[in-house]
């Protein structure tokens, strides 16, 4: 697992550098170029690409953290700084989005209209749209790919770039033209849209950090799958939750109540394998072996605790010597329900040839035992073996 972690955030970094490097150059060219060609808008979306920088190595960073694997402190792994640098990068994308809207909307009802650029600046402007374009399919595909909500936030902020650019872009053709309120009003819906883009990615990530369960398409799929492992009657108590990429699972598996412990454990080792066979997303799970549902079971919470084995095989073996002066020789096996216990006795050879020695069958000893134990509580049934002859 955390190899895959390795390969995955490597892959993640590579691109985000990439992006990186783009931003430093666009940024550069279109601030020299702005100033040069006396387009104050080209200066700002210049600007623009040199602050991704920031949120280049901040996602650099939070990859570092986020697939780091499980220690003492956090026991799930790290994949939550993923989550929390989604949040980070959304907000990045609504604080644009307000800006430029803002300032759109103050050149929208600016009665006096800006100096008229030249055409080094719509030149400069075509070029970032297009880099920041090929960065941003570059990067979400690879956020796809990996299924990363950081990386694609990142491909998101690189697509506001290029939509600012061609903000700036159809700015300065419209400026040229003559009709410089085009560039404000564009930019007023596309700033729209950034930020409707980093609310949705804000959105998604609280829904993780407060623990939302996985799509119902999902989890049937999940319970589907656990039910198709022979020995399974029933799955319930099925929780689950993601981290970053990673999908968590809790669940109770219900198998046949005579089943011996070492089966039961078997058979929910084999649905997490299935499982993780199937969705290579999964990367924890937790399973607890039910003989009944106790979903569905009524307990009453009032009832007093079933008794443990010791206690039960102290009363028997006061039962066997002081009442019928017969040796300790059994196999006992105990099965829990709710409210009450099936008791199972496997008679050993000595224990038999103590009742031939008194005259008394095995069903004389069953009966006298169940006799016995009915006046308690928690007995419901006795069965009791011998030997074969």
């Amino acid at each position: 697992m955390q190899e895959q972690l390795d390969q995955r955030r490597k892959a993640a970094e590579k691109v985000t550098l990439i992006g990186a490097v783009l931003d430093a150059v666009l940024g550069a060219l279109k601030i020299v170029i702005g100033i040069l060609a006396n387009s104050s808008a080209l200066i700002a979306d210049g600007i623009h690409s040199l602050s991704d920088l920031v949120t280049d190595f901040m996602v650099v960073i939070v990859l570092r953290l986020s697939h780091r694997g499980p220690d003492d402190n956090h026991p799930w792994g790290h994949a939550r700084f993923e989550t929390v640098g989604t949040v980070i990068l959304g907000a990045l994308l609504v604080a644009v989005g307000v800006t430029l809207a803002y300032d759109s909307l103050q050149a929208l009802f600016n009665e006096q209209p800006a100096a008229t650029p030249t055409w080094p600046a719509l030149v400069a402007a075509a070029l970032s749209v297009a880099g920041k374009e090929w960065i941003f399919r570059y990067t979400l595909n690879v956020g796809k790919e990996l299924d990363s909500d950081l990386i694609i936030a990142n491909a998101w902020h690189s697509r506001s770039d290029a939509l600012s650019s061609i903000v700036v872009f159809a700015a300065v053709a419209g400026a040229m033209a003559g009709w410089w309120w085009l560039d404000a009003l564009a930019a007023v819906l596309v700033a729209l849209l950034v930020g409707k883009i980093g609310w949705d990615l804000i959105a998604r990530s609280i829904t993780e950090l407060v623990d939302t369960a996985l799509p119902d398409t999902k989890v049937a799929k999940l319970q589907e799958q656990a039910l198709s492992v022979d020995g399974v009657l029933s799955v319930h108590s099925f929780k689950s939750r993601r981290m970053g990429n990673q999908g968590l699972l809790e669940m109770h598996i219900q198998v046949e109540p005579h089943l011996s412990a070492a089966e039961g454990h078997y058979i929910g080792d084999v649905v997490v394998s299935r499982l993780k066979q199937r969705f290579d997303d999964l990367s924890h799970i937790i399973f607890h072996i039910d003989t009944y549902d106790d979903e569905e079971a009524e307990v009453d919470p009032s009832s007093p605790e079933l008794p443990s084995r010791r206690y039960i095989s102290q009363q028997l073996d006061v039962l066997l010597a002081n009442t019928l002066s017969l040796e300790h020789d059994y196999e006992l096996t105990l099965y829990y329900h709710p409210a009450s216990i099936d008791v199972e006795i496997k008679l050993g050879t000595t224990l038999v040839a103590s009742l031939r020695q008194q005259s008394l069958t095995p069903a004389e000893l069953e009966q006298h035992i169940t006799e016995q134990l009915s006046s308690q509580g928690w007995f419901r049934s006795l069965t009791l073996w011998k030997p074969a002859a």
